[in-house]
């Protein structure tokens, strides 16, 4: 299960050895509908239930025993809607199972006014060690040190990757970025600003590079390129490096992995968020055009791609839609949360046996101005 491509030579696309499928298709539905009845009975469960889904059920319906599998959530639960997590205490969001075990509070968004938050305690975990699973040891050397240049502060990438690092014996370096602040000041058309602070970030981790023993590196793929400007990657010691954060065009993607990385450092690209986990990539074909395809952590989480002016249906594969998620632990239950994000739909490919999402962008991306900044 290798989510990851290196290139021998430019375009031409070396994709590395990757198992078949572990399961069909009708497994796949089969395993993620067992999630869905064991997650409902769960939240739902005035003993393992937290207070949010138990007072829900008392002014909606009780879905344990109605809601069975997959489908069910898309035909009887509305739209997750982002200001429950904005304006509601963390603290309704507890299972009653899980009650008196401190819990971490996780943050995502929020450019402007209270950013949606999640309380959790080891999903991050479970998550980061299924992907290490997925990361070769000549990219990602075990025992030796990691880079993280990315946002620390409130979000759970910060815990997760330091986790994935030591799972894998690694100890790991930080620069922090505070993304609020760089869209901020690009919102304000502060160029200047974004540029000193971006420079700031960057001198920061290429004096680390420059002074300490590092092999794998985390961060955005624009904060990728601005390093490989200042520093030779492979030279400094680098051999792998998993990216995420901002749109990657297929047009981008070749000028990374050719550019920036010269076809010599291992490229793993994800997507992902505080909200689901993080969904994998699958290996480059010369058929893909430079085209990434992701591939959610089912049964844990699923991604679906939808009609958005009507939400039940599912695009064409190969079409584009608006990425709809549903999070499925005994952590967090969010069922068809609509994310500002638009993507094409891919069907199954080894080794997954359910849709994966491709070239993710902003919603609406291509009729107004979106602001990313650096992450």
């Amino acid at each position: 299960m290798i989510s990851a491509f290196v290139f021998s030579a430019r375009s031409k696309i070396r994709p590395l050895i990757e198992k078949p499928p572990t399961m069909t298709p009708e497994e796949a539905k089969a395993q993620l509908d067992n999630q869905v009845r064991e997650i409902i009975n769960w939240h739902f469960s005035p003993e393992t239930g937290c207070q949010f889904w138990l007072e829900w059920a008392k002014k909606n319906f009780d879905p344990r025993g109605v809601v069975n599998s997959y489908e069910d959530i898309i035909a009887k639960f509305d739209h997750f809607q982002d200001e429950w997590l904005r304006d509601l205490q963390p603290e309704v969001w507890v299972p009653k199972a899980f009650e008196g075990k401190p819990f971490n509070i996780f943050e995502t968004g929020g450019t402007t006014g209270m950013p949606k938050q999640r309380v959790g305690w080891n999903d991050f975990r479970v998550d980061y060690e299924e992907f290490s699973h997925k990361l070769k040891d000549e990219h990602f050397p075990k025992g030796q040190s990691w880079i993280m240049v990315g946002p620390t502060g409130p979000r759970r990438l910060r815990l997760a990757v330091e986790h994935l690092a030591n799972y894998r014996g690694s100890a790991c370096y930080f620069v922090d970025l505070d993304p609020r602040f760089v869209k901020k000041v690009i919102s304000n058309k502060q160029f200047d600003v974004a540029r000193q602070y971006m420079d700031h970030v960057v001198d920061q981790a290429v004096l680390l590079l420059k002074n300490r023993k590092i092999s794998a590196i985390f961060t955005t793929p624009k904060l990728l390129e601005a390093l490989a400007e200042k520093v030779d990657l492979y030279s400094a010691g680098i051999r792998g490096c998993f990216v995420g954060g901002t749109t990657m065009t297929p047009q981008y993607v070749r000028f990374i992995v050719e550019e920036v990385l010269e076809g010599k450092i291992g490229f793993y690209p994800t997507y992902g968020n505080t909200l689901m986990g993080l969904a994998a990539s699958v290996p480059l074909e010369p058929s893909d055009n430079f085209s990434i395809t992701y591939y959610a952590p089912q049964p844990r989480a699923v991604l679906r791609i939808v009609d958005p002016k009507a939400t039940n249906n599912t695009v064409d594969y190969d079409a584009w839609g608006r990425v709809e998620l549903t999070t499925l632990t005994k952590e967090f239950f969010m069922p068809r949360f609509l994310e500002r994000d638009e993507a094409m739909r891919r069907k199954p490919r080894a080794p997954y046996a359910w849709d994966g999402v491709a070239d993710v962008r902003p919603f609406g991306a291509m009729e107004k101005t979106i602001v990313e900044g650096v992450y």
